[in-house]
This record gives C-alpha cells, sequence and structure tokens, in this order.
C-alpha cells in the first residue's frame, strides 16, 4: 500500500499529522548550514530514530510524546510499512513550544565564536581568557527561537523569560539542564564527552512534555573522551566532520548544496553507527 505524502517535509525529517496522533519519520538526508544535501547517509535514520528512542526510554520517568515505536502497530496504511520500518515513531500531537533549549557545557562551536568575539555567551559575560572546547564551570542554558525557515535565533534567558513568562521558562530550564546532566553522566561510562545538545518540549492538556528527537547526534555535539584536548576543535562524534569539510570549500552555505565525495559519505555512516553503539551500550545499562 502506497503512503500518503507527508504533511510537512523537513530538512531530514518527514511528519504525518493523523489528527490527534503525529509519525514522525527520519530520513538518510543530510543537512548542513540549513542546506540538504543531494547524497543520503545509507541507515542515517533509522540510526538516529534508535538512539532518540533508546533517550527516551533511559529518561521515561519524564512526560514525552512517544506513544508507539513498533511499526507493526501504528495504524493503517502506516503499519508495517517498509519506508517507515526502523525509523519512524507515534507520537502524541502537542502544542509545539518554539523554542530550543539548548545546553552547553563546554564552550564550542557558536559559542566559542561569541566569547571570541565580545567574551559573552547566550549574553553572559564569562571570565576572561577561556580557551576552545574548555569545560564551563557548570552548564549554562543558552536558549534559541526555532525557526522552521532558515537559521535558529540565538536569545538571551532573560529575553525567553519575557517572551513566555517566567513560571513556563523555569521549568524548562530545570527540564534540559537536569536531563543534559544525567545523560552526561551516563554516556561518560562509555568514554563520551557530551558538549551540548538541544530539547526541544510541547504542551499538552496543560502539561510541559518531551518532544521531537533526544540525545542524537543531530541535535548534540559528541566527543571522544580519548581524543578531547583543550584549545582545539576536538574530533566530533557526530556529523560536524560534515562541517568542516565545507570549511574547505569554496561553498558559500546558500542552495544549491554540493556534491559530497563518496569517502565522506561512507566516514559519516561509520561515525553514526559508531556512536549509535557506544550510546546504546550506556543507556542499555539501566535497564540490567
Amino acid at each position: 500500500m502506497n503512503l500518503p505524502n507527508p504533511s510537512y517535509r523537513g530538512k531530514v525529517r518527514d511528519i504525518y499529522d493523523l489528527g490527534d496522533k503525529l509519525i514522525l519519520t527520519s530520513s538518510d538526508r543530510i543537512s548542513a548550514f540549513d542546506v540538504v544535501f543531494p547524497q543520503l547517509v545509507p541507515d542515517k535514520g533509522k540510526v538516529l530514530n534508535r538512539i532518540s528512542t533508546a533517550w527516551f526510554a533511559f529518561f521515561r520517568d519524564i512526560p514525552n510524546h512517544i506513544l508507539e515505536t513498533d511499526v507493526g502497530n501504528f495504524p493503517i496504511p502506516f503499519q508495517n510499512h517498509p519506508d517507515l520500518e526502523g525509523r519512524s515513531v507515534l507520537v502524541k500531537k502537542c502544542k509545539r513550544i518554539d523554542y530550543e533549549c539548548v545546553v552547553r557545557s563546554y564552550i564550542a562551536g557558536s559559542g566559542w565564536k561569541e566569547y571570541k568575539d565580545v567574551g559573552t555567551l547566550a549574553g553572559k559575560a564569562l571570565p576572561k581568557g577561556l580557551k576552545e572546547s574548555q569545560k564551563l564551570s557548570e552548564p549554562v542554558f543558552t536558549p534559541a527561537v526555532k525557526n522552521d525557515q532558515g537559521h535558529d535565533e540565538n536569545i538571551s534567558e532573560k529575553e525567553m523569560e519575557n517572551r513566555i513568562g517566567k513560571e513556563l521558562f523555569g521549568i524548562l530550564k530545570e527540564k534540559s539542564i537536569f536531563i543534559f546532566n544525567r545523560a552526561s553522566e551516563v554516556v561518560d561510562r562509555a568514554g563520551i564527552v557530551l558538549c551540548d545538545t538541544k530539547f526541544e518540549f510541547g504542551i499538552l492538556d496543560g502539561e510541559v512534555i518531551l518532544i521531537d528527537e533526544l540525545l542524537t547526534p543531530d541535535s548534540s555535539r559528541y566527543w571522544s573522551a580519548e581524543t578531547y584536548s583543550v584549545g582545539i576543535s576536538p574530533p566530533s562524534l557526530d556529523k560536524q566532520i560534515l562541517r568542516n569539510y565545507l570549511e574547505t570549500t569554496n561553498w558559500n552555505k546558500m542552495p544549491p548544496a554540493p556534491d559530497l565525495p563518496t569517502d565522506l559519505v561512507q566516514e559519516l555512516r561509520e561515525k553514526y553507527q559508531k556512536i549509535e553503539d557506544l550510546i546504546l551500550s550506556c543507556t542499555s545499562q539501566k535497564f540490567k
């Protein structure tokens, strides 16, 4: 049976709207700088789906949107469909809170750029003399306004609080930092450093619930503890290698995206599979 067209097609995910429920499908598409590339990374969507569902199970005490992870239990015509198998979840439909709740424990990426330029992180002054990839004294909450088209807009905590109210802001910040700290402890067992990640939340029946993907290498920056070093940008266990490659080209970061070398696509595939093995090994320990 043919699938209907997705209700929404994002950069790397397809969404089917079933009324009070959604089916979220992780494709093998890959993007960088908000542009989708013509090549697929084989099995990438399945890897991300398995990682995310493992984390949702690990944090099952925190209300979330997951209803079903087995495609065999999806409603018809989605039930057991090969295009969805292994890469889809059935979730509760809720009102999305249009902010990315980013938590950073190390100064890297755009955070490092801001610090170099003006000495702050998300508008907060940091001590002078910090080096790239240095661990911060405590995790920092650095929210962003979520934009479905184009780049997300980084804002300060105060601005987010003013926009959504003190109570909701406090709930989002507290939940984000709690999950981040617990996840950091967990992956540390596998020799992984969780540098930063982003969470998304929604509201259903007046309750704040965790939604979207969770602690995947597409929404997080993971480093190997073996190669982590202060003063450099450590090799990443995520798609940072794609961004690094693109920085060596003359591409202007605007569509159309250039073709990717075959060996880079294969390296990306191996990176995704490696981080999956490491994460699943440490998250499964909770259930033993």
